[in-house]
């Protein structure tokens, strides 16, 4: 391709070879970044789930990771089928594959709930990743790329800033609907035997039932509004020679594999991703612990404040990335968030928890800015659907990490001290941002 066809530009959005567009489409943005709450509100609710699997289903702490393991299992398992749809059809038909698989998965928490045994859920839950790797897969890329390339970041943090929204109307469905008037589950359970027990159990997963409800008719909504947008390609234009010879699978991944900041990138999201997961999971596990007389709805209000924090923490970085390189921002955020888990596994009673909450904070800008930035180091755009599709399948640290500080909260017999292994992923984090500044442009 010549110089010239380089940098024809796609006449209905502006949009130039590289995939990028000349000035961002408000409208489609928007459809776009209305995408992000509803992984949040997903996450969020198995914040919920996981204390209420735990009691009904007389779970360990490592067992009730296994929520955590389905759900991040999807988004690793489907991630690059995610791409191939992206490079074959379009980012539009990616994320309306996601919305029907979620609406299916969403579905069949009905029958779950018949069932009514913990591996049925898993299976539901698993076919919410499902849909929700297709939906993050395509949204992450498509709203780094739905304008000029050096606002990539500042377009990816701006629609991220709106999945804590979806986090906080999970965890308020969850508080409200499910753990609703019921008081302290594990103290009304803990007398009751045999038939008894099973049948309060069966009435209580019924509960499950109500938020997905809600879900079901935005999710529809979504749908229809998305089949109805114009939306722009927002892919490299290449001939259709190129297309066959150049971007072949084997050969993206050919590259990505001796590109170093790109692994150290996919590196540090699995990390990031697992540490956010186990401090989420187990906040209200350990507001619990550390203070026996409130109950699991009142224990919930530490994650709505989480959420809060994570919101606030976003739109903080977002400004400040306007004044000063992402990276140095991240390296300052990274740090002060591994001090407080280190508070949250060793200062003493309710600090441990707000140490835990104040975390989220920190944890903000984290997920966005990693990706993107690991995006740009793809500097041959013919591979970014790719790329894009493995950084999603780094969320797959989402099944692991938590499930490592369950099993030493179990081992040690300590939930407070199992957080020692989230404050050690931070720090990790904080050694990659660390190491990044050099590269980063001003």
């Amino acid at each position: 391709m010549n110089n010239h066809s380089q940098q024809k530009v796609h006449h209905d959005f502006g949009q130039l070879s590289d995939g990028y567009l000349k000035k961002t489409p408000i409208f489609q943005f928007i459809v776009i970044s209305l995408m992000f709450p509803l992984w949040g509100t997903a996450a969020s609710l198995n914040d919920i789930l996981i204390t209420q699997f735990k009691t009904v289903f007389e779970l360990n702490d490592a067992a009730t990771a296994f929520v955590q393991s389905a759900f991040y299992g999807g988004y690793f398992l489907v991630a690059i089928p995610a791409s191939f749809v992206i490079r074959k059809a379009s980012y539009k038909v990616t994320i309306m594959t996601g919305l029907v698989a979620y609406i299916l998965g969403a579905g069949l928490f009905f029958p779950a709930s018949q069932v009514a045994t913990y591996s049925m859920f898993l299976v539901a839950i698993f076919a919410i990743a499902v849909g929700l790797s297709f939906l993050e897969t395509a949204s992450d890329t498509y709203s780094s790329m739905m304008g000029p390339k050096k606002y990539a970041n500042l377009r990816l943090n701006i629609s991220q800033i709106l999945n804590p929204i979806g986090s906080i109307i999970g965890i308020l469905l969850g508080k409200y609907l499910i753990f609703g008037s019921v008081g302290n589950l594990s103290e009304k359970m803990a007398g009751m035997q045999g038939a008894e027990r099973i049948a309060y159990g069966e009435k209580m997963l019924q509960l499950t039932l109500q938020p997905y409800k809600y879900i079901l008719f935005v999710l529809v909504v979504m749908l229809i509004v998305l089949a109805c947008t114009k939306m722009p390609s927002a892919k490299p234009i290449v001939n259709e020679v190129e297309s066959d010879a150049k971007v072949r699978f084997s050969e993206s991944i050919n590259y990505l594999a001796h590109n170093y900041r790109f692994k150290k990138g996919i590196l540090a999201q699995f990390i990031y991703v697992g540490m956010q997961t186990a401090v989420w999971s187990f906040t209200i596990r350990l507001a619990l612990v550390m203070n026996h007389s409130i109950s699991e709805a009142q224990a919930s209000d530490f994650m709505i404040y989480s959420y809060i924090l994570f919101f606030v923490g976003k739109v903080v970085a977002t400004w400040l990335f306007t004044k000063f390189q992402p990276t140095k921002v991240l390296t300052a955020y990274s740090i002060l968030g591994t001090l407080s888990l280190l508070l949250a596994a060793l200062a003493p009673g309710m600090i441990a928890v707000y140490a835990a909450v104040s975390a989220s904070f920190f944890f903000g800008p984290q997920w966005p800015t990693i990706y993107a930035h690991t995006l740009d180091t793809v500097t041959d755009k013919r591979h970014t659907e790719t790329a894009g599709a493995i950084l999603v399948m780094a969320i797959v640290g989402g099944a692991v990490i938590p499930a490592i500080q369950g099993i030493v909260s179990d081992g040690i017999g300590s939930m407070q001290l199992s957080f020692i292994v989230s404050a050690i992923c931070f720090a990790l984090v904080s050694f990659y941002f660390a190491t990044e500044i050099k590269h980063d442009i001003e």
